[in-house]
This record gives structure tokens, C-alpha cells and sequence, in this order.
């Protein structure tokens, strides 16, 4: 994304804007009225797919018992976060288009920002600690309930989310000190780098929190990931077995489609904004990794994974033989 660094705008005084804005328009994706039925009815559907899919893989994991362990415990807590993060733009973009206004107000902005930066943090640290489990698992199997042990998996999503909530709440804070005197967000959701780019205040200090936080965060955890799966290609690689390479694999492929597809989609925004910023493409490319990779996820975990698909059936079993018993 294309960033005014360091703090090109002018001065708010010199454009002639000493009012505090109170409101901000968001202009989604098209303002052609003959689009927002279809629009309205694509969101929805992926959003009812999204929290229904990833509320019935937490209810498939909880209520079985072989499931209880480090994996699908961080699993579990990927599909809470998937459906916090894509509510937390979806339900106002559908009562935008409903009510057709796309006003939001100044602290439901900020505060939506919030959330976002916070519950995307929180998905790139649970698949950084998924590919983490993964790579024990493969390569030290006699060491792996020593090393991921319950006390462990509780640390580090608990590091996860203090971690995110203050790095969320430092953006926020630096956000707010910020004038504006345009209240466009070419965007479907209050985005950072949107919300930088439209104030005429100083947006040095703003960049370079992006750009670190970027670098250290992003970058880390990217780094981690990769590290990971480098020592279990190497592991699988040194392995005479080919059922055994095969199985090592297939323990770790739902992941890695998931990793594949989150951060591919997260580029190509980059990309996208980068080669037309503040147009609608970005909101467009925004919807995939927004959107599209929590609704897919559950389908990646479950489609190619027998445990799953056992403790659904399961789950969908016993709901159904209760139900008819009440009826009864």
C-alpha cells in the first residue's frame, strides 16, 4: 500500500478545516443502486456461511473428546477469531446498504479499526503457532505432548491476544491525535492506511508505526511460518517411507492451504492498493482475505481431515436424535 511517507499533507490551518469531524462516509464498492440488492445478498450469504461453518467446527471440537489437544485447540480459536474479524465489518456493510446511508460515525470508525487491526494480528498469530505445533509434531513426535503441553498452548494465545490488543490500541491512539478535513473512505470498513491517507495532519509517526509494526509482526510471524515448514519438508524429505512422507504431509496440509491463501490474498491487496491507491479496487481485493479465507476455513480443515468429519457427523447425530426426542 502506498504510504505519504514521511508526513507529506499539509496542514489542516493551511486547507482551512479547524472543525472536528464528527462522521465519516464509506463508499464500498459501487453507489449504483441496481447493485446493492446483489450485493446485499452475496455479503450476507458468505457471512451466514462464515459464522455457521466456523461455530459448527468450535461446536464439532468441543463436544469431542479425541479432539481435545494443541491442534484443533488452536483451530478452535482460529474459527472464534474468523468470525469476531468478519463481523466486524460485514453486519455495518449490510446496514449500509439496507438503510442506503453509508455514514459512520467518528468513534464507531475508531472503533472498528480497532477491531479489525486487532482480530487480523490475531489470525496471523494463531496460524504462526498452528505451523509451530505442526513442526513439532513432525520432527520431535516423541517430544510432542512434553513440549506442547496444555500450559503452553494457554501462554501463547494469551501472548497473542495482549500482544494484539495493544498494538491495536497504540494505532487507535495514534489515529486519534490526527485532523481530517475529508470524510471519503474509499473502502467498504474504516481501514488504517485509509484512515492515514485522508488526514492533512502530520502522518509521519503513523507511517512508521505501519511500517514497523509490519515489519516485526508480519514479518516475524511470515518468518516463523516459513522456518517451520522448512525443517518439516526437510524432516518429510529425510523419511524411507512413502506412507509415512505421505501421512507427515497430509497432517499439515489444511494448514498450509489456509496459511497459502490468507497471506496470498493479503498481497495481492497490497499489490492491488499499491497500483491504484485509494480506488475500489482495494476494497475489492480486500474481501478475500476479509471475507473469503474465513469463510473457507472451515472447509479446508474439514473436507481432507477424518477427525473432523467424524466429529461432525457425530455432533450432527446426537442434535438430531435430541431434537426428534423433544419433538416426541
Amino acid at each position: 500500500m502506498l504510504f505519504n511517507f514521511p508526513g507529506s499533507h499539509l496542514g489542516c490551518t493551511e486547507r482551512g478545516n479547524d472543525t472536528k469531524i464528527s462522521e465519516f462516509l464509506i463508499l464500498g464498492f459501487s453507489e449504483e443502486p441496481q447493485w446493492q440488492p446483489l450485493l446485499f445478498g452475496l455479503f450476507l450469504s458468505m457471512y451466514l456461511i462464515t459464522v455457521f461453518g466456523n461455530l459448527l467446527l468450535i461446536l464439532a471440537v468441543s463436544s469431542d473428546s479425541h479432539l481435545h489437544t494443541p491442534m484443533y485447540f488452536f483451530l478452535s480459536n482460529l474459527s472464534f477469531v474468523d468470525i469476531c474479524f468478519t463481523s466486524t465489518t460485514i453486519p455495518k456493510m449490510l446496514l449500509s446498504i439496507q438503510t442506503q446511508s453509508s455514514v459512520i460515525t467518528y468513534e464507531g470508525c475508531i472503533s472498528q479499526m480497532y477491531f479489525f487491526i486487532l482480530f487480523a494480528g490475531l489470525d496471523i498469530f494463531l496460524l504462526t503457532m498452528m505451523a509451530y505445533d505442526r513442526y513439532v509434531a513432525i520432527c520431535h513426535p516423541l517430544h510432542y505432548m512434553i513440549i506442547i503441553n496444555p500450559q503452553l498452548c494457554g501462554i501463547l494465545v494469551l501472548v497473542s491476544w495482549i500482544t494484539n490488543i495493544l498494538y491495536s490500541l497504540i494505532h487507535s491512539l495514534m489515529i486519534v491525535r490526527l485532523s481530517f478535513n475529508r470524510v471519503e473512505i474509499p473502502h467498504f470498513f474504516c481501514e488504517l492506511n485509509q484512515m492515514v491517507q485522508l488526514s492533512c495532519s502530520d502522518t509521519f509517526l503513523n507511517n512508521l508505526l505501519i511500517y514497523f509494526g509490519t515489519g516485526l509482526l508480519g514479518g516475524g510471524t511470515l518468518a516463523g511460518i516459513f522456518y517451520s515448514y522448512f525443517k518439516i519438508v526437510s524432516s518429510i524429505c529425510g523419511m524411507s517411507s512413502a506412507q509415512g512422507k505421505f501421512k507427515a504431509f497430509s497432517t499439515c496440509a489444511s494448514h498450509l492451504s489456509a496459511v497459502s491463501l490468507f497471506y496470498c490474498t493479503s498481497i495481492s491487496v497490497y499489490l492491488s492498493s499499491a497500483a491504484t491507491p485509494s480506488s475500489h479496487s482495494g476494497a475489492a481485493a480486500s474481501v478475500m482475505y476479509t471475507v473469503v479465507t474465513p469463510m473457507l476455513n472451515p472447509f479446508i480443515y474439514s473436507l481432507r481431515n477424518k477427525d473432523i468429519k467424524g466429529a461432525l457427523k457425530r455432533f450432527i447425530g446426537v442434535e438430531t436424535i435430541k431434537g426428534l426426542i423433544g419433538q416426541g
